[in-house]
């Protein structure tokens, strides 16, 4: 498409020089649109309420740059930016609600033409965006609107990254090639890195000749010293440049970014249970096992009774093992054995194994010993999804066998895990075992959801591994 077109022509249509006016534009006829439509159509007086809609532009737009809603190249999906969207103008809703209570007319304000009004400017907003992404990626597709993009190296990070411009020509970002610091290709490195252009000081010669847009470096972070040599000699062009934060080496099971002042630290181990996670967890947990101890009651008892005229000693059995953090709880569940070890060493129940009572075996299959720890979720020493709490004595012998393995200890310890609902419970006889057990109890961590959590549930009753190794 670029055939005929003049070099000032097809340089305007690669660049943002119209997209951004298009957003912002686009975004003040849907929020001043729609109040006067709303207006013309329902009771709304256009004094009152027009300052308010101009404070509601102008909010958005303020709260939309901060959260780059007007970038001309955005490399999320349309759908997280139609979120972003949304909760970018309820935001400026509460600008616009808090100059209607200043201005002292409130009183006088229907509050359902009130409520649509600010539902339609909403709808028109997420439209809008919409429609233009996807006039966007439509005309990227056809060739217009691209990027030329340099990568740097030719890492794991820069070989994802090179994979997702190929799979998705709709972000507008076209590979023109990769540099390596010996100025050789690898001969492991994919047809997605595009052709190899050369060295280091190659690259900074087509930045400076204008051959590439957008430069992203993805060196090792043992090349420190090559990356700041790169960074220093491309600020003499105007190339946009990227470092790749490479972190795979070092495993992370929660990455993400947060802000100290201003320093940008990553985290590299941490728990996803912060903030609004944390109280949609804590939620959960209540509300469910509510639910969950409402129906469990009356057969609690009747266990109760069970055990007690089956075989000699309490009914209840404590026993430490690690919480949340790494620190100690006494884990409440029905006596299954004729012993309650609690020592030093703590021996794993085995197949047929004696110690097992004829009614504790039973209780064992089927879970019904773990009913208990319902009570431990109220206490907030326990979830009814997370890792299953290992014996202290188990703990600290496998954490000096299984390389990161304490790392299952940064959230609350579960009744069910995904672990067990995938057949990893019971007797870990090899450390092969326990590998498995902890690598799925680190996805768990890593990939948490609250649908995450209902999927683990539903397996646990309804589920056929997690009877597997039950004994």
């Amino acid at each position: 498409l670029y055939t005929g077109m003049g070099d000032d022509q097809s340089r305007f249509w690669s660049s943002a020089a119209w997209v951004v006016p298009i957003l912002v534009v686009g975004d003040w006829l849907m929020i001043l649109g729609s109040y006067f439509a709303f207006s013309y159509w329902s009771k709304f007086s256009v004094g009152w309420a027009l300052l308010p809609t101009i404070f509601l532009g102008l909010a958005f737009q303020f709260l939309g740059t901060r959260r780059n809603l007007y970038q001309a190249w955005p490399t999320g999906s349309k759908w997280a930016e139609l979120l972003k969207t949304a909760f970018v103008f309820g935001g400026a809703s509460l600008v616009a609600m808090t100059m209607i209570v200043i201005d002292g007319d409130f009183r006088d304000v229907n509050r359902v033409d009130l409520g649509l009004w600010i539902g339609v400017t909403c709808a028109s907003l997420l439209f809008e965006r919409y429609f233009v992404r996807t006039i966007l990626r439509i005309l990227r597709r056809a060739g217009l609107h691209r990027q030329r993009v340099a990568v740097v190296g030719d890492s794991e990070a820069a070989i994802r990254l090179s994979q997702a411009f190929a799979e998705d020509p709709g972000i507008g970002l076209e590979m023109y090639g990769h540099y390596t610091p010996s100025g050789t290709p690898s001969g492991t490195a994919p047809s997605s890195l595009g052709a190899h252009r050369g060295n280091l000081h190659q690259v900074i010669m087509d930045a400076r000749q204008g051959r590439v847009e957008v430069v992203y470096l993805g060196l090792p972070l043992s090349q420190e010293v090559a990356t700041r040599h790169l960074i220093h000699e491309l600020a003499d062009t105007t190339v946009q440049v990227h470092v790749l934060a490479d972190f795979s080496g070092f495993n992370p099971m929660r990455f993400g970014w947060t802000d100290m002042g201003t320093v940008a630290v990553v985290s590299i181990f941490d728990s996803p249970f912060h903030g609004p996670q944390a109280l949609l967890k804590r939620i959960e947990d209540v509300v469910v096992g509510t639910a969950i101890l409402a129906l469990i009651s009356l057969p609690m008892l009747f266990i109760s009774i069970g055990i007690k005229l089956t075989s000699s000693g309490p009914v209840f059995f404590r026993q430490r093992r690690y919480g949340l953090n790494g620190r100690e709880i006494h884990v409440l569940k029905f006596r299954s054995m004729t012993v309650a070890e609690d020592g030093v060493e703590v021996k794993q129940v085995t197949h047929n194994d004696q110690r097992v009572t004829p009614f504790g075996g039973f209780l064992r299959r089927t879970s019904l010993d773990e009913l208990p720890q319902f009570c431990q979720v109220f206490t907030g020493e326990m979830s009814i999804v997370g890792p299953r709490p290992h014996a202290v004595a188990h703990n600290e012998e496998y954490r000096s066998l299984i390389h990161g393995y304490m790392l299952r200890h940064m959230v609350k310890p579960g009744i069910t895990g995904w672990a067990q609902v995938n057949g990893f419970r019971g007797e870990t006889d090899t450390v092969e075992k326990m590998q498995l057990r902890v690598g799925h109890d680190i996805q768990y961590i890593r990939s948490w959801n609250l649908l995450l959590d209902v999927r683990i549930i539903w397996l646990t009753v309804f589920g056929r591994k997690v009877r597997e190794n039950a004994y």
